[in-house]
């Protein structure tokens, strides 16, 4: 299978940010674009649809990531791979509830990655 699936990262840290974005392309999926805000993930998702959101539990401004993949799922139907440092039930809990493609807890592992990215792609082109 073409590894294809078009990545919105959304990451409160730049740095991070980078890395992140570096290890998908890495990994042979292209990026559409990086963000640090929900209100920006928004419009880069509207510009570029992605197949998919890597999406950082706690962003800038006053919407969490699990908001902003509401607003992904809700507005233009991308779904999203929750990456966060913040493991706590009721977070953790609150994410699942948006049925996510994946949940990954930092530090961020390239293996764990890669199989959560093949996963979601799976799913995606399963429809």
């Amino acid at each position: 299978m073409a590894k294809n699936l078009r990545v919105l990262v959304v990451e409160d840290d730049a740095i991070i940010g980078m890395d992140i974005e570096h290890r998908v392309k890495k990994l042979g999926y292209e990026v559409c674009g990086v963000a640090d805000t929900a209100e920006e993930a928004l419009d880069i998702a509207s510009r570029t649809h992605p197949d998919v959101a890597l999406m950082d539990i706690r962003l800038r401004g006053e919407v969490d990531g699990i908001e902003a993949a509401r607003m992904l799922r809700d507005t233009l139907a991308v779904p999203v791979i929750f990456i966060t440092a913040y493991s706590d039930m009721k977070m953790r809990s609150r994410a699942l509830d948006m049925d996510p493609l994946g949940y990954i807890v930092k530090p961020l592992r390239e293996v764990e990655l890669k199989n959560t990215l093949e996963a979601a792609e799976e799913k995606i082109r399963a429809g």
